[in-house]
């Protein structure tokens, strides 16, 4: 029986979701299964496509949806609802129950990357759905941080805020990209900090993969930073996805 799963998002060409599950597909048999990208112009479109593809078993969810879909979710996991971002759906009897792998994903992938000592303050930059499981996963890891954002109202600092204050780059050893800033195609982006700030006391995390090393990450590395980019965390989340899918 043919089963098909799919990534939505504003923008997906970017995304290896595809890659990664076709391979898996493949290695373990299931001719049946396929994986395919859905970009959506807005979020509202989703209606049709479950409409259009009705064998359609489970969706992953990319910016700008993560926050965007949870009005058309008849039932949403209780971990997800606490993080308020969902990035898998489980479609069953036409019922569309939302999960996020996100931020259990990004907790593995930092935990054992990260020397999380004593004192430790990240700074995360971005507000959205990624931003909010990526501050879930601090918060259970007892990290501080604090959030930047372009509007004041959404963040504890504006990127305007971290000129005026070299001290708030200087002093948090922790830097994570959770915006689209610098993912393909748009390669020259990057967030608009003082990269001269950084060193290698400072540890940068790009959610971003596609480029393997973005303009922020380049920038970072240049100072002496240990930098690491998204694509363990989006295996991780991708597996536990495939659970979800499969339970």
């Amino acid at each position: 029986m043919e089963k098909k799963f799919g990534l939505i998002g504003s923008t997906v060409s970017h995304s290896l979701s595809k890659a990664y599950f076709d391979e898996k597909f493949f290695n373990e048999g299931l001719r049946d299964y396929h994986y395919d990208l859905y970009p959506l112009k807005n979020v509202d479109e989703l209606k049709t496509l479950l409409k259009e593809n009705p064998d359609l078993y489970g969706l992953n969810v990319t910016i700008p949806y993560k926050e965007q879909v949870l009005k058309f979710l008849s039932d949403i996991d209780p971990f997800a609802k606490s993080i308020g971002a969902v990035n898998v759906i489980k479609i069953m009897n036409g019922k569309l129950k939302g999960f996020n792998t996100d931020s259990d994903a990004f907790l593995e992938s930092v935990a054992k990357w990260f020397p999380n000592t004593e004192g430790s303050k990240a700074l995360i930059l971005g507000t959205g759905g990624s931003s909010k499981a990526v501050q879930f996963a601090l918060k259970k890891l007892n990290i501080a941080f604090k959030l930047v954002s372009r509007e004041k109202t959404l963040g504890d600092y504006t990127y305007q805020d971290l000129e005026k204050n070299p001290t708030i780059i200087s002093t948090s050893n922790l830097i994570i990209n959770t915006t689209p800033l610098g993912m393909t195609p748009d390669m020259n982006a990057m967030p608009p900090i003082d990269y001269e700030l950084l060193g290698p006391t400072h540890f940068v995390y790009d959610l971003i993969y596609n480029p393997a090393r973005t303009k922020f990450l380049q920038k970072a590395e240049m100072r002496g930073t240990t930098i690491k980019n998204g694509l363990e965390m989006l295996h991780i989340q991708a597996e536990k996805a495939w659970v979800i899918w499969n339970n």
